[in-house]
């Protein structure tokens, strides 16, 4: 029993003749989030490094929010969870999200709060 696979990405809005096609346009698409990223770190606007939400500066919001997208769609694509039913997608996705946002809010208060104990010479080292 053979199981067609969608050719279609956005919810429909990009329609593909062929997994080749859809394949390249996955690519693109992935591609231009990536250089997004990188030509964000490369230039770093000063808007975006100066500026904080959630103590976290904007550009780091940026970063963390287009790696889900891709990791997301990653997952949407190359995973066929478009395919599946909706509690197993639900299982799966919305519980890598969260383990992930979960992880770099750790990542993101321990930094800070070395950071700051660096910044303060709270602690003194003996060496």
């Amino acid at each position: 029993m053979a199981h067609e696979h969608k050719l279609a990405i956005f919810r429909g809005t990009l329609k593909f003749k062929s997994n080749i096609t859809k394949i390249w346009g996955v690519f693109v698409f992935l591609s231009v989030i990536t250089i997004i990223e990188v030509a964000f770190g490369i230039i770093k606007p000063e808007v975006l490094t100066e500026t904080k939400f959630l103590a976290v500066k904007l550009l780091n919001w940026i970063f963390i929010i287009l790696t889900l997208v891709k990791a997301y769609y990653i997952t949407w694509d190359f995973m066929h969870m478009r395919d599946e039913k909706s509690g197993l997608r639900r299982a799966v996705v919305w519980t890598a999200v969260f383990l992930i946002c979960y992880l770099i809010l750790i990542l993101l208060i321990e930094g800070d709060y070395i950071y700051e104990v660096y910044k303060n010479n709270f602690i003194k080292f003996d060496f």
